[in-house]
């Protein structure tokens, strides 16, 4: 897959106006397959035929719920899944992780962050946006394949783990917002609990590839959303 517009998304919403809305908030970022089913029963045939790339899953559905259908899912596929779910509780979220869902957004959403979160989980997947090797940030270089940071005046520094795998997770979405969440995985291999070790790593990276960390040009907050890496004509 070239493009993430590219995949084939099936929305599984039992609830005929918020699956319409989804399915139009989703064509309207530019992806061009994207299908709703209502039940179980719709989910699989149409899953079954059209084999789609990503799955968004309520989780109560009027013939079973949609952890059950990804347990079911994962027997013979891998596709990538994202739960949604009215249910703010530890257990549903847990459970639907632990089942292999790739992301868990809680209704009601934001519709930027349920685009961001597709995203993500799509170029995760499918390894579009791949980093490149060596990066340019105004006059700070960094060459992604030692972890190296070489600043004008010569003086060069390195990406701790938890540095590099923030920033590399920045670069491959490079111009757009990265969630927190996202970012966390990314370093830690899940989002839950580490929203101030984030921004203490973030403080720091800043402080290693900013020319003036206190007023950053290229990693920028996007308040309340994530932060975003700038692109070079910035």
């Amino acid at each position: 897959m070239r493009d993430i517009h590219e995949a084939r998304i099936l929305v599984v919403e039992d609830d005929p106006t918020l699956r319409g809305v989804v399915c139009e908030l989703i064509e309207r970022e530019g992806y061009r397959a994207v299908r709703g089913a209502g039940t179980v029963a719709d989910a699989v045939s149409c899953f079954n035929t059209w084999r789609p790339d990503l799955l968004l899953l309520d989780v109560m559905l009027p013939d079973g719920n949609g952890l059950d259908l990804l347990r079911s899912i994962r027997q013979a596929s891998q596709v990538p899944a994202i739960i949604l779910s009215a249910r703010d509780e530890d257990e549903a979220r847990l459970r639907g992780l632990g089942l292999g869902a790739d992301d868990y957004v809680t209704k009601p959403f934001l519709p930027r962050e349920l685009l961001l979160r597709l995203s993500a989980v799509l170029r995760r997947t499918y390894g579009a946006g791949d980093a490149p090797r060596t990066i340019q940030l105004g006059r700070t270089t960094v060459d992604m394949g030692s972890g190296e940071v070489t600043r004008t005046d010569g003086q060069r520094e390195t990406l701790t783990s938890k540095e590099y795998a923030i920033l590399e997770r920045l670069v491959r979405s490079r111009g757009l917002i990265v969630t927190s969440d996202e970012l966390a995985r990314a370093a830690w291999g899940d989002d839950y609990g580490y929203g101030n070790a984030l921004m203490v790593h973030v403080r720091r990276l800043r402080e290693k590839v900013e020319e003036n960390p206190s007023k950053p040009q290229w990693i920028l907050t996007m308040r309340g959303l994530g932060y975003r890496l700038a692109k070079e004509e910035a």
